[in-house]
């Protein structure tokens, strides 16, 4: 416990026990010993013996005016590191090499601590005497460990690591939330507000004002995202640049050549539309990479490929083709649309891009432009047509049936090209906030085969079951139920877990309104094997009238 006082001179438990040992007069030897090692102000002597009347024992007297003195220091050190003194990182190191024999001294301890947290380049012996003991490790500020970590990044992975976890399962977890709304959905949070996360939070401060740091942990997020495809790296990407430019951390936003592009991006998320103004100032910035810096497309392909700037861009497309629509103007005429087709191209070939190393924007096919955008107009000519017919007074209706088929290129596009797929799905999203029943009835089985399942993916998933709630009453409907559950969410149900989490969401929010035949067959086929232990790990309540349904077994 008083390990280091030998070396500064000061004597110790086993100096006392010697001198006991060898002296005759063991009252004098411990009078001499206070006196030698006690308080050396000569006027205090005379004053111990009023403490003595009033029943303080020495040991509280000594004890309080240790933790009174200590707490100067500190206050010392902390006003010495932030003065303007030339020498002061000189006087802090000659502190630190006479207090760092007793850093295993509990009560010293927080004076080597600070001392420690003060020096912008500790001496490089003593950071590896504190890597080497884990108890001074997890004692030592935050700053004293970024200047440890960034030259072990191995050890500095391992602080992160169950970070990134933890950031992942947050996500997830708001995916699967069992609260259904087209209010509040996985993209309600503002990025502000998203920023304060616990994570993002500890990254930040992990981080400070150190480049190094901050490279490392980019290179984490490159090489998750390439190992797992999760795009949530992508989202906490951003959400770490951003929060370092909330603190105005110039030293790392100003050599990150992604800073402002994002910054003008996240501005864009805030208002989930990208206006005319920012549309060209993002252009600018892509058009302004340089020949020999294409390595940065890597990142911004990262950036676009946040589920939330995605959201952004593919909501600003729809609200973008309803205006040409109203003006009969072509996509192509359109160079707003073209920048956003653009940007969701090269978002959607982020994990191509970093995985092949070939920086370079990924070709937008033009018949995306050509054929399926005027497809998918054509879906909309269709409707509109259909519900201006049924408004016509009764002589004056021509009453077609409402189409049942889609146009070949809608559907082949969904299947063949990802970015055309992505609207494709913000299209069924779109008609769902309508509440169009005879609509969502058409499009809903074309979505059985899209690009690479994105159809079934947690992201649209989630947002269709908050969207079909605004349908709630068409589930009493055989016709509709079909549709949804059998015509779609069904069809891959074998294969997909999260489509069966996802239709449990659905079915608790909504059971009470679904045809009670429908819901019977529904739980039988939802049912879990009994070999599989799924229902430890995603295990539902439903109640209803008289039935109480838990996973899959029914009791009265």
């Amino acid at each position: 416990m008083f390990a280091g006082l030998p070396e500064l001179g000061i004597s110790n438990g086993e100096d006392l026990k010697e001198t006991l040992t060898n002296c005759t007069e063991p009252l004098k030897a411990i009078d001499q010993f206070q006196i030698e090692n006690g308080i050396l102000l000569p006027t205090l002597q005379s004053a111990l013996p009023f403490l003595d009347l009033h029943g303080t024992p020495r040991l509280e007297f000594h004890q309080s005016v240790f933790d009174e003195l200590r707490d100067k220091l500190m206050e010392r050190v902390a006003t010495i590191a932030e003065g303007k003194e030339e020498d002061r990182y000189g006087k802090l190191e000659e502190l630190l090499e006479k207090s760092f024999p007793l850093v295993k001294m509990p009560s010293i301890q927080p004076v080597v601590m600070q001392v420690l947290k003060h020096l912008p380049k500790v001496p490089e012996k003593k950071l590896k005497m504190v890597m080497a003991d884990k108890e001074l490790y997890k004692v030592c500020a935050v700053e004293v460990k970024r200047q440890i970590w960034q030259d072990n990044q191995a050890l500095f992975g391992d602080e992160v690591s169950p970070l990134l976890k933890q950031y992942i399962v947050e996500k997830e977890a708001a995916l699967f939330s069992s609260d259904l709304s087209i209010l509040h959905n996985f993209f309600s949070p503002s990025p502000k507000t998203r920023r304060q996360g616990e994570v993002v939070l500890k990254l930040t401060q992990m981080i400070g004002k150190n480049v190094k740091l901050y490279d490392m942990v980019l290179q984490f997020l490159r090489t998750l995202f390439l190992r797992t495809r999760n795009v949530h790296y992508c989202t906490l990407r951003a959400e770490l640049l951003m929060s370092l430019h909330d603190l105005d951390i110039s030293e790392i936003c100003s050599v990150d050549p992604c800073h402002k592009f994002t910054w003008c991006l996240d501005a864009c998320i805030r208002e989930k539309f990208v206006d005319g103004k920012r549309a060209r100032e993002l252009q600018g910035f892509l058009d302004g990479v340089k020949k020999g810096q294409e390595q940065v497309l890597g990142d911004l392909s990262m950036i676009l490929c946040d589920p939330f700037a995605c959201n952004t861009l593919v909501l600003s497309i729809m609200r973008n083709l309803q205006e040409l629509l109203s003006q009969d103007s072509l996509p192509r005429d359109s160079p707003d649309l073209m920048l956003l087709l653009r940007m969701l191209s090269l978002g959607q070939g982020a994990w191509d891009m970093i995985d092949s190393q070939v920086f370079k924007e990924p070709r937008l096919d033009v018949e995306v432009v050509t054929r399926f955008l005027p497809a998918m107009m054509s879906v909309v000519v269709d409707d509109h047509t259909f519900t201006v017919d049924q408004k016509l007074p009764g002589e004056e209706k021509s009453s077609p049936p409402y189409p049942t088929t889609l146009p070949d290129a809608f559907t082949r596009y969904l299947q063949e090209n990802r970015v055309a797929c992505e609207m494709g799905l913000y299209y069924v999203l779109h008609i769902a906030k309508l509440r169009n029943k005879n609509a969502l009835q058409r499009l809903l089985p074309a979505l059985v085969e899209t690009y690479n399942d994105m159809a079934f993916g947690d992201i649209f998933l989630h947002l269709l079951t908050g969207h079909l709630t605004l349908l709630s009453d068409e589930f009493g409907s055989e016709d509709f139920c079909s549709v949804v559950y059998d015509g779609f969410l069904l069809t891959t149900f074998s294969s997909k877990e999260n489509v069966h989490r996802h239709t449990l969401r659905m079915l608790l929010h909504l059971h009470q309104k679904v045809l009670p035949s429908h819901v019977e067959t529904l739980m039988k086929t939802l049912e879990p094997p009994k070999q599989v232990g799924f229902i430890s790990t995603f295990s539902l309540c439903f109640t209803w009238t008289g039935v109480v349904l838990i996973g899959g077994s029914t009791s009265s």
